[in-house]
């Protein structure tokens, strides 16, 4: 990283810890909302923008996650931060386990079978047989936690919703450094040379069915995670909650942010977050037609997304400076 994007860093953690202390609570929960959602459009990131996998079904590992976190806490009382790791895990397997059956799949076609995922996952959450687990419609209700214990002894008085925001926001900037040191690595130059031409980078050595699948479970991992974060954050986890709409409004998020972007998630979810508030205020009767003005409007307008679009205003401020 340049010096340039260090800084840039270092003030966005700093304007990130600041904005609970100068925001209302409800506001707080929006933007720990918007970095669960960072997360997971992340995930779909590598998965869609990195590899060239079209998933149109992620809502199911988001819920997936989230009952991972609300099963473990409300039957047998493991602590919140210690379902993270292990609805990851499992959403790690799950992914990696559809991935095998769906390298035969391509474009189009995979998009339909992850599209018949995130289809039925909430119905399966619904069966009577699997009700003593998932609470069937009526979902499961969870505590929101408090702050520890060493966090009021240093003199920091957090209430709930601004101590889950510090911690949603310390998982995602660990999540968003993993995710960096991935991409730049040697799997994710596999990612993208499959992405790019499957065919040649085969002949240069890329084992295309291993990586393929391991990028559908890096990715499932990822929203596994956002979704146990998210369960812990709103309380609560019901089957209704995590239909096909959901899976469609990461892909928008994604397209929005920027395609094999990292910035591009946490711009994506201030899209999918704020936006359809924005849509509903100017619009009581018709807030989806409002909503999908505004997404005519920034695919337009920015086509490489907010990401691509930031880049070449920098690079064209860079080359003004370089020749005025």
């Amino acid at each position: 990283m340049s010096r340039r994007d260090i800084l840039g860093v270092v003030a966005l953690l700093a304007g990130a810890c600041v904005l609970p202390f100068v925001v209302s609570e409800y506001r707080t929960f929006q933007f720990t909302l918007v970095l669960v959602y960072a997360i997971a459009l992340l995930g779909l990131n590598i998965l869609t923008g990195y590899n060239g996998q079209i998933s149109l079904g992620h809502g199911a590992f988001y819920a997936i996650g989230a009952y991972c976190a609300a099963i473990l806490m409300d039957k047998y009382g493991v602590p919140y931060w210690a379902t993270i790791p292990v609805a990851g895990a499992v959403c790690l397997v799950a992914g990696f386990l559809f991935g095998l059956p769906a390298l035969r799949l391509e474009g189009l076609y995979l998009a339909l079978a992850t599209f018949a995922l995130g289809v039925s996952l909430p119905q399966l959450l619904k069966y009577h047989h699997l009700e003593a687990w998932t609470g069937g419609v009526q979902g499961i209700t969870i505590t929101k936690p408090d702050a520890p214990a060493f966090i009021t002894e240093l003199g920091l008085a957090l209430d709930q919703d601004q101590w889950l925001y510090f911690f949603t926001l310390a998982v995602a900037v660990v999540m968003f450094v993993l995710a960096r040191n991935l991409l730049r690595g040697r799997i994710g130059r596999a990612m993208v040379a499959i992405r790019d031409n499957h065919i040649a980078a085969e002949a240069m050595g890329v084992d295309n069915a291993m990586v393929k699948s391991l990028t559908f479970g890096i990715s499932a991992m990822y929203t596994g995670v956002a979704g146990a974060l998210s369960a812990i954050a709103i309380q609560f986890v019901a089957p209704d909650s995590f239909n096909i709409f959901l899976s469609i409004t990461f892909l928008v998020g994604i397209v929005i942010g920027g395609l094999a972007s990292i910035s591009g998630a946490l711009y994506g979810a201030l899209f999918i977050q704020f936006i359809p508030n924005v849509a509903d205020e100017i619009s009581k009767a018709a807030p989806w037609a409002i909503f999908g003005l505004f997404l005519i409007g920034f695919v337009y307008v920015m086509p490489a997304g907010v990401a691509g679009a930031i880049r070449m205003a920098m690079a064209r401020l860079q080359r003004k400076r370089q020749n005025p």
